[in-house]
């Protein structure tokens, strides 16, 4: 009997539970398409905005020398002393090697006693000249007395003895000039002995290595004994002493692509980043190649960079930026709010009445995360952004202003 009633007390809860389900479903019903018909979807939008627009490509390089030269000896020889080493920073002029070249001291030594033999030749020849001066004037005044007096007593002089004297002043006058010209040959022998002793003088400078302009050694190729042949023999045979590479300014030598070729301005700043290091550094467009590359559709571009701390090193990979477009006050929206097709580009905008509507849109510059709008917007206009495929054209929604940084919400309308 208690069971009976058990199960009649569980058949009657069921009921009551079920018919209170039933009667309250056409409620929440009723209330849920209330509730849609007065409220709608919230919409994440942005406003389109004025600013500035900057256009920049970002370009990785390699850090090159400004200079970089092998340096060689001008002459052959071994070398006796080398002062300098791997690493070592050395200043323009500084003496890298000093070399032994027994050979050209001889010959700076012969050339110097060849002086010595033409300035000899030249006092012997200035002594010539003035004995034969001086016998020229003796036979010429014999000469001018004899014809004097043939003059003043005729008969009184023989014809011959006339023409005797007349002889002797030529022959001497003509003695005079002849050694003047040996004169003249001696000092041109002079100056001949003197240029090639200060040929054999250059050359012997020369056994000195020094280094054409400031910079750091990278590179010792010979050491303490080392036959050097001269520099101005075949590249097979020279053989530098060391390699030096200029290093308080360095070249960044980046390929800028052929769409910004034509914004690059000479002597505009750059900004680059050297990861290595973690540092930016300032840079300037110094010189390009001015023509594109065949193969890759490139043009040779150069940033010079100051490296005055010496922190930077060759061979450096670093990243440039460029500024290649630059609007004053473009009006903007994100570059993820726009849809790009054939015919042109669309974004979705929710007009005042909260409805979303597909505007046509004119493009301009574009940045990494932003585009101009030439036309199709106005500022302040209200453009959704995430998922176009979540709205349609027609759709009520709730605008939400969110931060045109990505991640960021704004205060809601």
């Amino acid at each position: 009997m208690k069971l009976q009633r058990l199960h009649i007390v569980i058949v009657a809860l069921i009921v009551t539970v079920s018919v209170t389900l039933l009667m309250k479903r056409p409620l929440r019903d009723a209330n849920a398409k209330e509730t849609g018909e007065t409220a709608h979807r919230l919409a994440p939008v942005v406003l389109a905005t004025r600013g500035p627009l900057e256009n920049v490509i970002t370009l990785s390089g390699e850090f090159r020398p400004f200079q970089q030269v092998d340096v060689h000896a001008k002459v052959s020889g071994y070398i006796r002393q080398i002062f300098v080493d791997v690493g070592d920073k050395v200043r323009a002029g500084q003496v890298l090697a000093v070399l032994e070249v027994p050979e050209l001291n001889a010959q700076v030594m012969g050339a110097q006693a060849d002086i010595r033999r033409s300035e000899d030749a030249i006092r012997r020849a200035q002594s010539e000249v003035e004995r034969t001066e001086s016998t020229h004037q003796a036979y010429h005044a014999a000469y001018t007395r004899l014809k004097q007096a043939s003059e003043e007593r005729p008969g009184l002089i023989a014809e011959q003895e006339l023409d005797d004297a007349l002889a002797k002043d030529k022959e001497t006058d003509a003695q005079i000039q002849s050694t003047r010209a040996a004169l003249a040959e001696s000092r041109n022998q002079l100056g001949m002995a003197q240029a090639t002793l200060d040929r054999l003088l250059a050359l012997k400078d020369y056994s000195r290595v020094t280094a054409p302009f400031a910079g750091i050694v990278t590179k010792r190729y010979a050491d303490t004994g080392a036959l050097i042949q001269a520099g101005t023999a075949s590249e097979t045979q020279s053989k530098p002493v060391v390699q030096i590479s200029e290093w308080s300014l360095l070249r960044l030598v980046i390929p800028v692509p052929e769409s910004a070729v034509s914004q690059l301005r000479l002597g505009s700043m750059v900004q680059v980043h050297v990861s290595a290091l973690n540092r930016d550094f300032q840079g300037r467009v110094a010189r390009f190649a001015d023509a594109l590359n065949d193969e890759t559709r490139t043009m040779h571009t150069e940033i010079d960079v100051e490296n005055v701390s010496g922190a930077l090193k060759e061979g450096m990979y670093a990243e440039a930026t460029l500024v290649v477009g630059r609007r004053d006050n473009a009006l903007t929206v994100p570059i993820e709010a726009v849809q790009r097709n054939d015919s042109g580009a669309t974004v979705l905008i929710v007009d005042r009445q909260g409805k979303v509507q597909v505007r046509d849109v004119k493009l301009g510059m574009e940045s990494s995360d932003r585009v101009e709008v030439l036309t199709g917007l106005a500022e302040n206009d209200q453009i959704i952004v995430g998922s176009r495929s979540d709205f349609h054209s027609g759709e009520m929604v709730q605008p939400k202003v969110v931060s045109n940084k990505a991640g960021e919400p704004g205060d809601g309308l």
